[in-house]
C-alpha cells in the first residue's frame, strides 16, 4: 500500500465520520461545523485525483458563501429544537430503510465493474502542462453545452422567482420606496418646535 492510498483511506474515514456527524448531532451549527469538514476532506480526496480546480471550487463555493450564509441564517433564526426532537423516534424505522436502500443502489452503481478501487486511488498519470481546468472546460462546453445552458436558465428563472415572492407586496407588511426617499426633504424629516421658558420655582 502506497502514501496515497494510505492518504486517501485516512482523509475518507474523516468524511464519513464528519457526514455521519452532520445527520447525527442535534445542534444545527455544530451540523454545519461537521460539514465543512467533511468539504475540506472532500476536496483534499479531490487533489489526490488531479482534480484541483474541483477542489477549489468545492471550498470557495461551498465552504466560503454557502455554509458561511447557512450559519448566518440558523444563527440568526430561533429555531426551537423541541417540535424536531418529538417526531424522530416515529420515522425513524423510514429513515433506516430509505439508508438501506440508497446504500444499495450506492454499491451497485459504484461497483468494480464501474468505478474500481484501483481506477480511483491511481488515476492516470498527465504531463506538467496539463490543465484540469482547460479539459473541464473543453468537456462542459462542447459535449454537454445544452445540459449547462438549461441548467443556468433553470437558476436564472429560480432567481427571479425568488426576488418577485420576495418583492411582493403583503397586507401588513412594510415596505419601502426607493422614489419617494430620494424627493424627501430636510422639512419632512426635521420640525423644529419652540416652547416657552419654563422658570423653576423657587
Amino acid at each position: 500500500m502506497g502514501t496515497e492510498q494510505i492518504i486517501f483511506y485516512i482523509f475518507s474515514s474523516f468524511l464519513v465520520l464528519a457526514a455521519l456527524m452532520v445527520i447525527t448531532v442535534r445542534n444545527p451549527v455544530h451540523a454545519a461545523l461537521f460539514l465543512v469538514l467533511a468539504f475540506f476532506n472532500c476536496a483534499f480526496i479531490w487533489m489526490l485525483l488531479e482534480a484541483e480546480f474541483l477542489a477549489i471550487v468545492l471550498v470557495l463555493v461551498y465552504v466560503g458563501a454557502v455554509m458561511v450564509l447557512f450559519l448566518f441564517v440558523v444563527m440568526m433564526l430561533d429555531i426551537n429544537l423541541a417540535p424536531l426532537r418529538e417526531g424522530f423516534m416515529r420515522y425513524l424505522p423510514v429513515g433506516f430503510a430509505v439508508a438501506i436502500i440508497l446504500m444499495v443502489e450506492m454499491i451497485i452503481m459504484v461497483g468494480p465493474g464501474n468505478f474500481g478501487l484501483d481506477q480511483i486511488l491511481e488515476p492516470a498519470r498527465h504531463a506538467a502542462d496539463y490543465s484540469n481546468t482547460r479539459e473541464l472546460g473543453l468537456v462542459l462546453y462542447t459535449v454537454y453545452v445544452y445540459p449547462f445552458e438549461i441548467a443556468s436558465v433553470i437558476l436564472l428563472v429560480a432567481m427571479v422567482a425568488a426576488m418577485t415572492l420576495t418583492m411582493r407586496l403583503r397586507p401588513g407588511t412594510k415596505r419601502q420606496d426607493p422614489s419617494e426617499q430620494v424627493q424627501v426633504k430636510s422639512k419632512d424629516r426635521v420640525r423644529v418646535v419652540k416652547m416657552a421658558v419654563e422658570k423653576r420655582q423657587q
